[in-house]
């Protein structure tokens, strides 16, 4: 298990993270504005999305202004390269820089490193989080296709022993039989490294059952979508509490 704040994830119910993608300073803050009534126990900023995300004193004023609206809500990091995603490239000396300041700043909880960034990048990163006391997700979007059962568990026990807080992974289903493949590989690794809580989830329509069975097979963070989804597949955020809540009062 791992605790952030007031929250502890990988235990009990699968914990919501609601992300932010704004494009400027007051889409990011005003947005965030609206969460104060909604079921969630994670915010996600996507700093890909701003459009000055290469300018760290402005980086700066929308952590801070994100810490100022959300209080005690654990906030997460994300800046998701091209690579894997995300909205913008960037060189990995720049990607590295960015995550040691923000987690410097003190005012996030948890910052996403890429696993497929390179070990000796997620190392420094993960290196200079824990000097800050923030933890690290480590993670690793398939956007093509599902890995074999032994290939997601193989990355995600990479994420572990590089030194990852939550390794996650996120694939995309070809077909209905790549939803149990991740479903599987979700379960062996809970079952084979249980102090270790980990993300998984299938993506599109077809992956919508991975996001809400997490308490059955063993993801402990589960994405829902307070407006405008950041990937395939997202959930709007108080349909995904009534149905994480229906799973877990039938366990």
């Amino acid at each position: 298990m791992v605790k952030v704040r007031n929250t502890i994830i990988g235990e009990g119910i699968p914990k919501i993270c609601i992300p932010i993608v704004g494009q400027t300073k007051a889409d990011i803050i005003n947005e965030a504005k609206t969460f104060h009534e909604m079921p969630l126990d994670m915010v996600e900023w996507r700093g890909d999305w701003f459009n000055d995300i290469f300018d760290f004193d402005k980086v700066n004023e929308v952590l801070a202004g994100l810490r100022e609206v959300l209080g005690d809500e654990p906030i997460l990091f994300t800046f998701r390269t091209s690579n894997e995603g995300g909205e913008k490239s960037i060189k990995w000396s720049d990607y590295t820089r960015l995550n040691r300041q923000v987690a410097a700043t003190g005012w996030v909880d948890l910052i996403d490193v890429e696993v497929f960034s390179g070990d000796d990048i997620v190392k420094e990163v993960i290196e200079a989080a824990h000097h800050y006391g923030v933890k690290v997700v480590a993670s690793n979007h398939d956007f093509y296709e599902t890995p074999s059962k032994e290939e997601i568990i193989r990355r995600l026990r990479k994420m572990k022993d590089l030194g990852a807080d939550i390794p996650k992974i996120s694939v995309m289903p070809t077909c209905k039989k790549d939803v149990l493949t991740l479903l599987e590989a979700t379960l062996e690794m809970k079952e084979s490294h249980p102090e270790c809580p980990i993300i998984t989830m299938s993506m599109k329509g077809e992956g919508v059952i991975s996001r809400l069975t997490g308490e059955v097979f063993g993801s402990a963070l589960t994405f829902g979508a307070a407006s405008k989804v950041s990937a395939p597949g997202q959930i709007k955020v108080k349909d995904l509490n009534r149905m994480l809540q229906l799973l877990h009062q039938s366990l």
